[in-house]
């Protein structure tokens, strides 16, 4: 087995020493594509043996197609892998194991993703399992373009599930997950303004056989339906969805600050700022000046 494992950074000393831990059996190369940290990243990433790349960062689609197309990687298949992320030890185990023995008609592999908040698993409110395609067989893959919700899609054959431990487990304070989700909420609009107006390229759509199908239907109905309800309606409605009809409310005091934040206050302040870019650029008839004022407003490289 072959295995490339790819990790983005920026100012990850607390966590990067333990995801490369977590893939040190498993990994027959790492890399680590930097944006230019200011803490001790690439030190700690370099005495735990990962070779690193540093390049300007623009977003995460961008950064980790970058990584695809200028890391040096000779390892039949490729994994994806945040630096807040863990693999744990029944699933190294089982990829270590069942990897080597896969078809050639296996060209991807979905992960269960969970996540850990301020000490706890969220089981409920719909986030377990999260399916993502998380490894895939060298030039079979690539990563969408999007400024948003970005996921590694597939071509020339199937894939299948790996079952195992895959947490997402950050250590920062709610500070810096507030902070984190107010630019995410940034790039969300981005994209759903370009969903509406056609402002940059866009990439295909997404489909259950490039991803998982979970991945897909997600999309779908956040695109089809939910962008399409004012968000004053839609926000709320899906926080209550979230905590009552998909038990929610089972995740104790830190599953209702986190549905809260992300289900609700995070839904709510990407419907916001989409109204607020919105207003601004649609008296706007050209679409590069729609750019030029959207890329003002944001601050981000349009």
């Amino acid at each position: 087995m072959s295995l490339a494992v790819v990790i983005l950074t920026y100012n990850e000393e607390r966590h990067i020493a333990r995801a490369l831990a977590s893939i040190a059996g498993i990994a027959t190369e790492v890399f680590v594509v930097d944006s230019f940290s200011t803490d001790r990243t690439v030190e700690l990433a370099l005495t735990h043996g990962a070779a690193v790349l540093q390049n300007k960062f623009v977003n995460q689609a961008k950064q980790f197609q970058w990584a695809l197309d200028n890391a040096p990687i000779t390892a039949e298949w490729i994994m994806r892998l945040d630096a807040d992320e863990v693999i744990e030890a029944d699933l190294a185990a089982r990829v270590g194991n069942e990897l080597p023995r896969l078809g050639k008609d296996i060209v991807g592999i979905n992960l269960k993703r969970k996540h850990i908040f301020l000490g706890r698993w969220i089981r409920y409110g719909g986030r377990y399992p999260l399916l993502m395609l998380r490894i895939w067989r060298r030039g079979h893959g690539r990563v969408e373009d999007r400024w948003m919700d970005e996921h590694v899609v597939v071509w020339g054959g199937r894939t299948v599930t790996f079952e195992g431990g895959f947490a997402d487990h950050n250590l920062f304070d709610l500070t810096s997950f507030t902070d984190k989700h107010n630019r995410y909420a940034t790039r969300e609009a981005i994209e759903v303004l370009n969903g509406r107006y056609k402002l940059f390229k866009s990439d295909v759509e997404l489909t259950a056989k490039e991803a998982s199908r979970q991945a897909a239907v997600k999309r779908w109905i956040k695109e089809r339906l939910y962008n399409r309800i004012p968000y004053q309606i839609s926000a709320p409605s899906y926080f209550l969805y979230r905590l009552i009809f998909q038990l929610g409310f089972l995740d104790g005091k830190q599953g209702l600050v986190y549905h809260g934040l992300q289900g609700l206050w995070y839904r709510f302040l990407v419907g916001a700022k989409v109204a607020e870019f919105e207003a601004a650029i649609v008296h706007i008839e050209d679409r590069a000046e729609m750019r030029a004022e959207l890329r003002r407003l944001t601050g981000f490289d349009l």
